[in-house]
């Protein structure tokens, strides 16, 4: 793609106004910790020290927003608190001299920068921090006052904390939420294979509802029962007396190979199954997203319990009919709120407490102190960024010089789509919010109360329209900066055209950064599909190795495996979406080679699942030449992952001579799943044939 092409869809991008769910209680509970904090501090130490209470309290709110299973109350004090910090060590040294000021300022946002290795969320705060210590420091005028200044602040993320544990709003809504789209998806994939018998399916929805089942000590001893017990069966815990996970069960049946007939009274059922099942899982994933009691319509659950199944199925699809019924019985019973099961210590994935989290974050860091790493590439050009930025705000001739470098600093992502798109959202944003602010300033003259009032309406719709994009939140944040500082008596014509020219240039210096010192995620595409073909052998030839010795093979082996293959999944679906809007040539993997080689990889991992649902039971013996096989597949994808590496075509020469001389006296299925496997593999070579 060429940098003009890449520039205007990202652009276009970052301007888009995104329809999604609003939560006006909880940006209503923002603003009104906003409203708190404003007022007290005007009330009590002035228009100063109320701005400074107002950083702290706005940006603890934000990160309460974030994308984060962990409790809100605890974003919101490690916001607060960490800001505190940031502006008092910021005034500290800013204060004795400017010079000496730029070399910090160089440690903090390379510090901040890297926190993106520990997840999005310390990537966000960190950058927050950054931005808000080069506005705070300018205030103070001693260093009590400083520390006074660094009080407030903590105090705004403590009151916004103290909100969240007095006005709770939905508790575990957004767990509610993962779990019940996780079944959503199923549900959704339920009737896409009454059409499509071999259709695939995303697995974002289940490591989204995985992800989300993490918790802290304290939540594991509130969480609602029908929370632990249905997320089992939507992404995959150990297995149930059922026989196993909704998803497999489904695609066992669907899929001619292995389960009915393509046509005939048989596939007729079929239908009826999986139209039954998409009603049953959509009426779990409501119940479980609203907390209510299970709707289900009669006549699915009676398709579900028709008593010819035998007469119709035989074999495999008897099986799979039989599982589904029962695997669907457990959903309606762990949906039902305070009917689930109890959660088991043993079963529960606990989140590590915040001081647990220092060193797992240190550690993340450490990994990423590596040449070529995309965080610490990002690192070092927000750290550039934000030091040109500070000289460059300083050298023109305005005032307000720390909006050059706080621009860039809050637009700057470790990508090249996102960084562009938010330079230009956050720009067409400031223009017009900046506008409409000045216009009321304009119109209505307000004093400091009124200031204040508006500065937190614009706040409270921000919070609201967060998730609407980042053009929408600019309009509102740049309203409530000129409401701010006009609380504290500082003119309009003293900050709007300051503003506007300095976060073009924050925007321009950012773009630059980039140009410069780039992380392209082109070029490591097929270190991304090189990973994800090894983890889907790993995980064929886990399930392979079941029915190679079902009374010794560990079927944790699998769980472990499937996951590994999910999250690898997942890491080139990001990558590749990352890739597509980046002004570089494929270098080696053409946008067509990617897609090909990546519905073959879905339809490799999709073979393995079909296994995966009729897993033998440990009494069963052991099928002759599973072991062979699960061995061949896993050293072909291993030296398929390194040809792919090395930009060769990788070969399966020596699963098709096992499959060839193959005649497994094991179930039809096995037989069946075996030549998908081997199909789906030379599909991948044949995407990545010149």
């Amino acid at each position: 793609m060429s940098w003009l092409r890449a520039l205007r869809d990202t652009a276009r991008a970052g301007m888009t106004v995104e329809r999604a769910r609003l939560e006006p209680l909880v940006a209503l509970r923002a603003a009104a910790g906003l409203a708190i904090v404003i007022a007290a501090g005007l009330a009590l130490l002035g228009p100063g020290a109320a701005a400074s209470s107002a950083f702290g309290a706005f940006m603890a709110a934000i990160a309460t927003f974030q994308q984060s299973w962990r409790p809100r109350p605890v974003l919101a004090l490690a916001s607060g608190l960490t800001l505190a910090v940031s502006t008092f060590a910021g005034y500290l040294v800013g204060s004795a001299h400017i010079g000496l000021f730029l070399p910090m300022l160089a440690v903090w946002t390379f510090a901040a920068g890297l926190m993106w290795a520990a997840g999005p969320t310390a990537g966000i705060i960190a950058s927050g921090n950054v931005a808000i210590m080069l506005v705070t420091v300018t205030l103070p005028t001693s260093v009590p006052q400083a520390a006074g200044h660094a009080a407030v602040i903590a105090a705004g993320g403590v009151v916004q904390a103290l909100l969240i544990v007095l006005f709770p709003v939905r508790r575990w809504g957004a767990q509610r939420d993962a779990l019940a789209d996780a079944l959503a998806a199923e549900a959704d994939y339920a009737r896409r294979l009454r059409h499509d018998p071999v259709s695939s399916f995303d697995p974002e929805p289940l490591m989204k509802a995985r992800d989300a089942a993490a918790v802290t000590v304290r939540q594991a001893r509130r969480r609602p029962a029908e929370l632990h017990g249905a997320r089992g069966l939507a992404w995959g815990s150990p297995r149930t007396e059922s026989g196993g996970w909704v998803r497999p069960v489904l695609a066992s049946l669907a899929d001619p190979a292995v389960g009915a007939p393509a046509e005939g009274p048989a596939r007729d059922r079929v239908r009826e199954l999986l139209d039954a099942a998409g009603e049953v899982l959509d009426a779990a994933a409501h119940a479980i997203r609203h907390g209510d009691p299970v709707r289900l319509p009669a006549p699915a659950l009676a398709v579900l319990k028709a008593p010819d199944l035998p007469e119709v199925f035989t074999g495999a699809p008897l099986r799979a009919a039989r599982r589904l019924a029962a695997l669907l019985d457990d959903v309606l019973e762990t949906a039902e709120p305070g009917f689930g099961r109890t959660a088991d210590p043993a079963e529960t994935m606990l989140r590590p407490t915040v001081p647990a989290l220092v060193p797992l974050a240190l550690k993340a860091v450490r990994a990423e102190l590596r040449p070529g790493s995309p965080v610490l590439r990002h690192a070092v050009r927000v750290t550039a960024a934000a030091c040109a930025g500070y000289l460059v705000g300083h050298a023109l001739p305005f005032g307000h010089a720390y909006w050059a470098p706080m621009a860039s600093v809050m637009v700057m992502r470790p990508d090249f789509t996102q960084t562009w798109s938010r330079a230009v959202a956050r720009f067409g944003g400031t223009l017009v919010g900046v506008g409409a602010a000045t216009a009321v300033v304009q119109l209505a003259q307000p004093g400091m109360y009124l200031s204040g009032l508006l500065a937190v309406v614009s706040a409270g719709l921000m919070y609201v329209l967060m998730r609407t994009g980042y053009a929408v939140t600019q309009v509102f944040v740049s309203a409530y900066v000129v409401f701010l500082l006009g609380m504290g008596g500082v003119r309009w014509d003293q900050t709007v055209p300051d503003r506007i020219a300095l976060t073009l240039v924050g925007g321009v210096l950012a773009m630059l950064a980039y140009a410069v010192y780039p992380a392209w995620e082109t070029p490591r595409l097929r270190t991304r599909l090189a990973d994800w073909l090894a983890a889907d052998g790993r995980y064929a030839a886990a399930v392979l190795g079941q029915y190679a010795d079902p009374a010794g093979a560990r079927r944790a082996d699998v769980r472990e495996a499937l996951l590994e293959a999910r999250d690898a999944r997942i890491a080139w679906q990001e990558a590749l979406a990352r890739a597509e809007g980046e002004p570089v040539r494929h270098r080696g993997l053409s946008r067509a080679a990617a897609e090909g080689a990546g519905d073959a990889l879905a339809a490799l991992g999709r073979g393995a699942m079909l296994l995966e649902a009729h897993l033998p039971d440990r009494d069963r013996d052991p099928v002759p030449g599973a072991a062979e096989l699960a061995r061949a597949v896993r050293e072909a994808t291993g030296a398929g992952a390194k040809a792919v590496r090395e930009r060769r075509v990788p070969r399966w020469d020596g699963v098709r001579e096992l499959l060839a001389g193959w005649e497994a006296p094991g179930p039809d299925v096995l037989r069946g799943a075996a030549g998908q496997l081997l199909e789906s593999l030379d599909e991948v070579s044949e995407a990545l044939r010149p």
